[in-house]
């Protein structure tokens, strides 16, 4: 990293909070039991890294709900779902993601947010969804922690569109060079910081880093790539 920054803002889903079981197979199989969808559980997580791809098809990272409908319809065919309740199916479950009771959070990640606040750094959070982001903070208790929050689906562009890191900056009244995103997506997070000047902190939980092709790895040498949130404290001091 180059100079320690001021400004820490974060990506929401698979970097603070990760779905329950709503959102994982047997999940996904009993809201399509209501729909009189018939789909293989067991197919889930295949299902998944298939359909990532329809996530790109988006217009200039124009936000629009109905690409995400498209993403959870994808999932749904691919366990095995046909017919035309596979879009009910899809527009009902989108609308379920947006509700914090169907999350997780990582077990880092109120430690580690704290440690970064104690220690003066301004907090944002960036996401790629349509949840409120105070019901969000409300929810998993992180009130008094974050300074600004900014979601696609208020903003109107998706991450890596450059505008949603500079409105971000803006909330946070903090300049590209003082300011890190930390975030799980490198096609998304990481590239969209760099492009709007910031610095980017890769957060790989696991090996199951699907997109990690998308981006000619040479290209982003410099960026650190942390296991867990507890590992960033640490980088930021290395900086002061």
């Amino acid at each position: 990293m180059k100079a320690r920054p001021r400004a820490i803002f974060f990506d929401v889903d698979f970097t603070l909070i990760h779905p329950g079981p709503t959102f994982r197979g047997e999940g996904y199989r009993a809201f399509c039991e209501r729909h009189g969808l018939v789909v293989d559980a067991s197919r889930f997580d295949a299902a998944v890294a298939a359909a990532s791809s329809v996530l790109d098809e988006a217009q200039d990272c124009i936000y629009q709900d109905a690409l995400f409908h498209r993403y959870t319809a994808a999932i749904i065919r691919g366990m095995g779902g046909e017919g035309d309740a596979v879009e009910r199916c899809a527009r009902e479950m989108y609308g379920e993601w947006a509700l914090c009771h169907h999350f997780e959070m990582y077990e880092d990640v109120p430690d580690v947010l704290r440690a970064l606040a104690s220690e003066g750094f301004r907090i944002g959070l960036i996401s790629n969804s349509h949840r409120c982001l105070v019901s969000f903070q409300s929810h998993f208790e992180l009130r008094g922690l974050i300074s600004a929050a900014l979601s696609s689906s208020e903003h109107g562009y998706l991450k890596p569109h450059p505008s949603i890191f500079a409105a971000a900056m803006a909330q946070i009244g903090a300049q590209p060079g003082e300011s890190v995103m930390v975030g799980d997506s490198l096609p998304h997070d990481i590239v969209g910081a760099r492009r709007a000047g910031m610095q980017g902190v890769l957060v790989r939980r696991s090996a199951q880093n699907v997109d990690d092709d998308l981006v000619p790895p040479a290209d982003f040498a410099d960026v650190p790539v942390i296991r867990t949130l507890r590992e960033l404290p640490g980088l930021l001091r290395a900086r002061s």
